[in-house]
């Protein structure tokens, strides 16, 4: 809104003329983003003390040495979507079709995820909504937003990372490859917010990795250079993009060990769909494998855990996902969290020497 509404005084005011570049814009979606959160982040916590908010519920099953996190507010994660929703609608061009459906996908899985904490909340249950409901509306989202992309004439074309000439028509398979990499990425996420400020970092390495992506996929110069996919309108995701990372920047304030306040599934479930989405837009859904490695290596231990006990009766890990594993072990939380930071920055820099080794 401000980008057009400014944009209309560029004839009488030439200066005007610097919110064309995205790099600029993407600059002040940060500073407007990070701003957001630090200042509305500690009165939302207040507010939650304040009308008896009863904290996040915790596992029966979990470490013991959760017992000290009983009562921390959570749905911290409202704060972060809201600031990466204004930020973005206030700086980016709202005629980009991907902007739109960035913001939809942020919103609705924003909403499943506060609907899931206030039962958690409120109800303290544990277990929220339950597994096949959330399923289903997360599915019915991810196959909408496919059915949209192939309206808008979207290619259906699967690029491989370090082979330039490889690619893959995916046809009928474009809408459940969707659904899985926005789901997939979604309940990734979720499963990793599970030791204060573990998720958000490398929600944040994600994004900025993507946005670099998106910003030179977006250049038909930079993407035939380099030989990857020019995708005319990625470039204003990187306004989205910045603002995810500013937004998890600011929460981290609040959200480092010990934690103030939790992301909550609202936060989790709908950064999760979008990095999902955006991977799915600037074409290097792949990557996201290696980017995400740590989303990855959460969900696939569940995955492997779940199957094997119930084959085996025994268990792989000491307890699921794996960073409880590492808690068991003997291994205090932050150099937990801090060590999984460490191996999401290294995933994203190999992930960005595939923009070369091609």
């Amino acid at each position: 809104m401000l980008y057009h509404l400014l944009l209309s005084f560029q004839s009488e005011y030439s200066w005007l003329n610097v919110f064309r570049y995205t790099t600029f814009r993407a600059m002040l979606a940060f500073f407007l983003s990070f701003t957001f959160v630090l200042f509305f982040q500690p009165i939302f916590i207040r507010y939650l003390q304040k009308v008896g908010h009863k904290g996040q519920p915790i596992r029966e099953n979990g470490p013991k040495s959760h017992e000290v996190k009983k009562g921390t507010p959570t749905m911290g994660g409202l704060v972060v979507v809201a600031a990466v929703a204004v930020s973005t609608l206030l700086l980016s061009d709202l005629s980009n079709k991907y902007i739109w459906l960035c913001i939809c996908i942020l919103i609705g899985f924003g909403i499943l995820g506060y609907v899931d904490d206030s039962r958690k909340v409120f109800k303290q249950n544990p277990k929220g909504i339950s597994g096949p409901t959330k399923l289903f509306w997360q599915t019915s989202m991810a196959v909408a937003v496919a059915v949209v992309l192939l309206n808008l004439g979207f290619s259906s074309e699967l690029h491989f990372p370090f082979l330039k000439d490889l690619s893959w028509q995916l046809g009928i398979f474009f809408v459940p490859f969707v659904v899985l990499v926005i789901v997939g990425a979604s309940n990734a996420v979720n499963l990793t917010d599970g030791l204060d400020g573990l998720a958000i970092g490398p929600i944040m390495t994600v994004a900025v990795t993507y946005s670099i992506f998106a910003y030179l996929g977006g250049r038909e110069d930079f993407a035939s250079y380099l030989g990857i996919p020019h995708i005319a309108g990625t470039g204003e995701l990187t306004i989205f993009l910045s603002a995810i990372f500013a937004a998890g920047l600011g929460f981290l304030w609040y959200n480092t060990f010990p934690a103030q306040v939790f992301m909550g599934d609202i936060g989790a479930l709908s950064l999760g769909a979008v990095l999902g989405l955006v991977s799915i837009i600037v074409k290097h859904e792949l990557v996201l494998i290696i980017t995400g490695g740590i989303f990855v290596m959460e969900a696939v231990s569940v995955i492997v855990q779940r199957y094997y006990f119930k084959l085996t009766k025994k268990r792989i890990f000491r307890m699921a996902p794996i960073h409880h594993h590492f808690e068991l072990k003997g291994w205090v939380e932050p150099k937990i969290i801090v060590r999984f930071w460490i191996i999401s920055i290294v995933l994203a820099f190999i992930s960005l020497t595939t923009l070369k080794l091609r």
